[in-house]
């Protein structure tokens, strides 16, 4: 139903999915990953065909907070910051017979905006009464069972959707695919975690990557996955080298300049993350949220 949380690579292969080495190997979908925030959800409701604004509370199973209207905003959201971005949204974004969510850069008007933890700075003046960056779309007779899946296509001025793709260099594709061949090979030694064990191990990995420590293998009791995990986590790293994108923005993270969160990489073999996580989720887990 509601878009679910995207995992990275390397960690799906915790309790022994290898569907990523797959992943990796095949045509894929690609899209720029935009550090956006709060998620707007927009739409024709598929239940009684009125246009609707809000967020993912849209999908409350008790209380869905479905806003109709500018009073269902003041009565859904307290939060005065949040009621002035759905306002904007109801009135602005353009009405529409599908269900979409993107995320919120900003009120129209500038280049600079600062929507999350990354700061951007467009090519361009943004002249639009809202600035989002839409990404998903949900399909389906009922909002309970309404399926989630990758925007293909673009839906016009006023939205972020810049256009990604892999490059072809011969020498990092031959390096990548020998390191998928020793990988498969390592799995074959590897004891896997069941979800919990995988849960938990998770937890201890982005402690070292909050406190930017060097993952070590050896210093985890079941280091041969450990192992498998970092190796992984070096296909995605050689596998980014190859991105491309069209995105005409600079980056941010603090005072220092990035290319950008990641992407995101969709395909028959499953939808994945791809971030450098030394740099975005270390700076993630460290920073001071008001």
């Amino acid at each position: 139903m509601i878009n679910k949380h995207i995992e990275h690579p390397e960690d799906t292969i915790l309790t022994g999915d290898l569907s990523v080495l797959n992943a990796f190997t095949a045509d894929n979908h690609y899209s720029v990953k935009i550090d956006g925030s709060p998620a707007i959800v927009w739409g024709t409701h598929p239940e009684n065909g009125r246009f609707f604004v809000g967020t993912k509370s849209v999908f409350n199973k008790r209380t869905p907070k479905v806003n109709y209207t500018v009073k269902d905003i003041e009565n859904n959201h307290p939060d005065f910051e949040l009621q002035s971005i759905l306002i904007r949204c109801l009135h602005s974004l353009p009405h529409t017979d599908r269900v979409f969510q993107g995320d919120f850069i900003g009120f129209g008007g500038y280049r600079d905006y600062k929507p999350n933890a990354i700061s951007y700075t467009l090519s361009e003046v943004q002249n639009t009464a809202v600035v989002v960056a839409p990404h998903t779309e949900y399909t389906g007779n009922s909002m309970r069972t309404l399926t989630a899946s990758p925007l293909m296509d673009k839906l016009g001025s006023g939205f972020i959707q810049p256009n990604a793709w892999i490059s072809e260099y011969k020498g990092n594709v031959m390096n990548i695919e020998m390191m998928i061949g020793f990988a498969r090979q390592m799995a074959t030694l590897v004891d896997f975690a069941t979800p919990k064990e995988a849960e938990l191990l998770k937890k201890d990995l982005n402690a070292y990557i909050r406190d930017g420590d060097e993952v070590v293998a050896e210093e985890f009791a079941n280091y041969q996955l450990v192992r498998l995990w970092l190796l992984v986590e070096n296909i995605k790293t050689e596998y980014m080298k190859l991105m491309r994108d069209d995105f005409n923005v600079e980056c941010f993270l603090g005072n220092d300049y990035i290319d950008g969160e990641g992407y995101v990489m969709t395909g028959k073999h499953g939808v994945y993350k791809l971030v450098n996580r030394w740099v975005f989720s270390h700076y993630n887990f460290n920073i001071v949220r008001s």
